[in-house]
């Protein structure tokens, strides 16, 4: 199992905690960005840069994600990729993205879409806050608990 982190957009302090729980947890960590970033000097984190460009990052977290695998992002038609190949998705927030829920949050996501494009709704999601910080890391514990008893 490996965590793969959609970095570019990726709050620090979720990396931080990526960073810590990788170390505590014995488990492998790749970042995957587009531009380079500080990462802790361990064997079991890492860091893939890509080239700039639409979906660049995107494109190299799908090719290179196992079934199993955890991928951390914020991105739904990525987390819809990655739960097609077999991987969980976990929004920094602490949403959880499995095959039982990703097509309906992807429609309501294409759905707000449309409606931002016509105007009808405005504006984004709140601001990351520390209790999206609690629930991310309550998730991930949950996650990884359940998927290191399993190998």
């Amino acid at each position: 199992m490996q965590i793969w982190v959609d970095a570019d957009a990726c709050p620090k302090a979720v990396k931080e905690i990526m960073f810590k729980t990788a170390m505590r947890r014995e488990v492998k960590l790749t970042l995957v960005a587009n531009r380079y970033m500080n990462i802790p000097t361990s064997p079991l984190i890492d860091m893939i840069k890509v080239g700039a460009g639409f979906d660049v990052a995107d494109n190299e977290i799908v090719k290179q994600c196992s079934p199993g695998d955890l991928v951390i992002t914020a991105d739904i038609p990525l987390a819809d990729k990655v739960v097609d190949k077999g991987a969980t998705g976990l929004n920094p927030r602490g949403d959880l993205y499995t095959e039982d829920n990703i097509k309906g949050i992807l429609s309501m996501r294409n759905l707000m879409e449309e409606l931002r494009s016509a105007g009808t709704v405005s504006g984004g999601p709140a601001a990351f806050s520390p209790k999206d910080k609690q629930n991310f890391t309550n998730q991930l514990d949950k996650f990884l608990t359940r998927a290191l008893k399993e190998n």
